[in-house]
Parts: structure tokens; sequence; C-alpha cells
């Protein structure tokens, strides 16, 4: 990026330890730029924001996903039993079992389901990675078309084209590069601006609509807000967000994440340190301004959002908005 702006800081006794620098862009459901930080043209790896396209994809693709069968398809999620009984559900649908998920190996990021597995003496496992949902549904989509599993991360795939073209219809733009994501799958960098009218879009299609793409967008984004525990955990932002405000939220890594409220103004953002602890604040923050979102229903989950700093067992500080913002 060619130009930031300070979007958070991390405050410690009254001390500004940390600021997060990054870019910003607030669009409301007609695509029109409400608001615009830093340089939200610039190009950004979507990482798993990418994610809502990616299971677009394999809906169109002939997958009936329903539930959260279909928000597991999307999620970045936590590894809990309830998490990895629906990932394995998707995988038996297909008729394969765990060995074909070719994410790597990881340990659940939830510390409870982590201590539990840990107790019996498991190990990490690809099944855990908080991807395995989405490749699960990569999997089943390949063999409800007759496409091959061993290469479905391949560039060249037919479901990798199927999703480039997703990707490019909602968000209007072709790709600035293209990559390789933490979870082996493509990942391709686009901008802010892209970002957010393609997650608008989302936000604002009908599970009832005549054109399949947009009727496929309508019944993800629907089970997403039905089911907010299946796209990210227990107590975690996404699914605090998506359960106590009805926004549709979606974070990627290296501090990209995404808003849409329930009108269609939607807000996406990168932290240029990779950084996500203050994306949340900062997210909800921006549709407030817009009047997306009233501040006293932010106000209310400010507690859940992990945003103390403490000193030993004290809260001594904070995470914060930029009162430049």
């Amino acid at each position: 990026m060619t130009s930031a702006v300070e979007l958070a800081v991390v405050e410690r006794s009254g001390f500004v330890e940390s600021r997060h620098s990054g870019s910003a862009i607030v669009i409301d459901q007609h695509a029109d730029v409400l608001r615009s930080l830093g340089d939200p043209s610039a190009p950004v790896f979507l990482r798993s924001t990418m994610k809502p396209f990616q299971a677009i994809a394999v809906m169109n693709a002939g997958v009936g996903l329903r539930g959260a069968a279909a928000v597991l398809a999307t999620a970045s999620h936590s590894g809990t039993q309830r998490h990895v009984s629906v990932v394995r559900s998707i995988l038996a649908q297909a008729g394969l079992t765990e060995t074909a998920l070719q994410c790597p190996a990881d340990w659940p990021s939830d510390s409870a389901a982590r201590d539990e597995l840990l107790k019996d003496n498991g190990d990490k496992s690809p099944i855990y990675m908080n991807c395995s949902g989405k490749h699960a549904a990569m999997l089943l989509a390949c063999v409800t078309n007759n496409w091959p599993i061993e290469s479905y991360l391949d560039p060249e795939h037919p479901l990798q084209h199927a999703i480039l073209d997703v990707v490019e219809r909602f968000t209007g733009e072709r790709p600035a590069a293209s990559g390789i994501d933490g979870c082996g799958a493509p990942v391709h960098a686009l901008s802010l601006a892209g970002l957010a009218r393609g997650i608008s879009r989302i936000r604002t299609s009908s599970p009832t609509s005549p054109f399949a793409i947009y009727r496929n967008a309508g019944i993800l984004c629907q089970a997403a807000l039905e089911d907010g525990w299946a796209i990210d955990g227990p107590g975690r932002p996404n699914t605090v967000v998506i359960d106590r405000l009805g926004v549709f939220a979606k974070l990627g890594a290296e501090g990209v994440m995404v808003m849409a409220a329930p009108d269609g103004t939607t807000v996406a953002l990168k932290m240029l340190d990779g950084s996500l602890r203050a994306a949340t604040i900062v997210g909800l923050e921006l549709l407030a301004d817009a009047g997306a979102l009233s501040r006293d229903a932010i106000e209310e989950i400010r507690p859940d959002l992990n945003l103390d700093v403490l000193g030993g067992t004290a809260v001594v500080g904070e995470i914060r908005v930029s009162g430049s913002l």
C-alpha cells in the first residue's frame, strides 16, 4: 500500500504503546463510497475473506449446502467437536475420509477443544485446521462433478477456475496477483474496494433470487447469520458480531476483515502489520459512523471483544480506535 492511516492504538497505563495503521473503505448497498481511509485501491491478498466466494462457487457447482454445512464451507473455524462433526459429514457425503483433505495438520484453536484432544492423547490433524470445512466442500464439488480430487488445489483445476469467476463477478475486478494461501488453496489479490463490493452483494442477495449465483449467495449469508457459531467459534469475534449484531463478518489472515450490516453497508479493511486484534472494533466503529449500526449496540458487545490490556490480572488499558479516525 502506498499510503495508510492510523486505525487503532493500544494504550497501557495511559501511554500509547502500539499503533495499528492500515486502509479501509465503507460503501453503501449501492456500492457508493461513504468513506475512504488510506489507500483502499491498493491490492491485498484476500486470505480467508475470499471464503464466501469459494463457498458460492462450490454451491454453483451443484452442491446443495445448507445450514451449518454451508457456513463451514466459508468458515475459519476454531476446531470444536461441533465444527469437526459437520466437516466429517461433508466428507461422508462425498464418500471420502479425512485423508483426502490437503490442508495442513493443525491443533484446534479453541482451547477447550485442544485440551480435550490432548487429554485423549490425540494429535493435530488436517480436520482441525480452520480451513478444513472449505476443503471438504471443495472435495464434495469435485466428486459431484467428476473432477479430479488429487489436484483440487491446482490453480488450473476446473473448481479453481469457477472460484475465480465468482470472485470477479461479485467484486467487479480481476486479480492483481495470485498466490497460495496458508491452507494450500489459491488466493487472489484485489483492492479493498472490490472486496467490499463483493461482500455487499452477498449480503444483499436473496435466497429466493431467480439467478442461481445470487440465490446461493443469499442462502450462504442467511445460513451464516442463523449459525454464527459455525463461522468462527464460541466467544470469538466473528461469531459475537454475527450473533449479537446481525452483521455478516469474516476475518482473514494478515489483518484483513470484512463486515456487512443488515442494510448492506459494508466495510473492508487491512491492518498493515497483519494483526487482527483491533480489526473488529475498527470495522464496527466505521459502520456506526456510517449510521448502519447503533453505538449502544456496539458498547454492549465491547466487553466480549478481548480489547482489555492487562497488567497482571488488572485492566490497565485497552485496544481502541484511533482518535484521528
